[in-house]
């Protein structure tokens, strides 16, 4: 049975979408297979991040109530076992019906090994879909005091909805803004309250892989932030990975 994980994040401007695609990729390339759900609403780029912005792909929706096959779900061209479902554009998140939405990812979680869903920033009605949906949970802050404060609110709401297994990952990392600010790592996690999956710092390549059409593991595979997503794969795979900011 696949895991399903929800990517979540309080604030816009996070890099959640990147870090999604960044574990997927990571993911796929040690042979996982892996399902990628777009699940923001009137806002999808997901498929930026993966650098599949020039392949059409079929939405979600298609697949939960259009009659499509999940086994007609894009499949990244260097990565054959990540594939993909992009967000619908013809129907408000409102209007979208949970029942199927959750019958297609129990379906997905026979036949991958693990399925991120991308949510939109936020509490709203995309936020409420994947939450209901998923069972665990990567929630994606920055380290200033807006987004720390914006991803507790989420793991109090989470936590009301019964979701135990929500974990912190604290993305952009500048290390000298860090010390500015006088805040360590632990003081993020102690505001937020919650266990830490990882640290990606702040890198520029993952800003120009999205501009060239790439995701950034193929881009720069040797950079800083692929190397924080390979370690976040591994860990949240169960492996015992030390954390930290390299």
């Amino acid at each position: 049975m696949g895991e399903l994980f929800g990517i979540l994040s309080g604030k816009g401007g996070t890099g959640k979408t990147s870090l999604c695609a960044g574990i997927a990729a990571a993911m796929a390339a040690e042979g996982m297979k892996v399902l990628c759900l777009d699940c923001d609403v009137g806002l999808r780029n997901l498929d930026i991040s993966l650098g599949l912005g020039d392949l059409g792909s079929l939405s979600f929706l298609d697949v939960s109530e259009g009659g499509y096959s999940l086994s007609q779900a894009a499949v990244h061209p260097a990565f054959p076992t990540l594939s993909f479902l992009t967000a619908p554009m013809n129907r408000p998140v409102e209007k979208i019906d949970g029942e199927k939405f959750a019958a297609l990812l129990r379906q997905a979680q026979n036949s991958f090994d693990y399925i991120f869903l991308d949510a939109p920033a936020g509490v709203d009605a995309g936020f409420r879909l994947v939450a209901k949906a998923a069972y665990r949970f990567l929630l994606v802050t920055g380290s200033g005091p807006a987004a720390i404060r914006d991803a507790a609110r989420v793991g109090d709401l989470l936590e009301l909805m019964g979701k135990t297994d929500v974990r912190l990952v604290v993305n952009r990392v500048n290390k000298s803004l860090l010390s500015g600010q006088k805040l360590t790592i632990d003081d993020v996690m102690d505001s937020a309250g919650l266990p830490l999956a990882g640290i990606v710092p702040e890198d520029s390549h993952v800003t120009l892989a999205a501009s060239f059409g790439a995701p950034v593991l193929l881009y720069a595979p040797r950079c800083p932030a692929a190397a924080a997503y390979r370690r976040i794969a591994r860990r949240i795979q169960g492996f015992p990975v030390p954390i930290g900011v390299r």
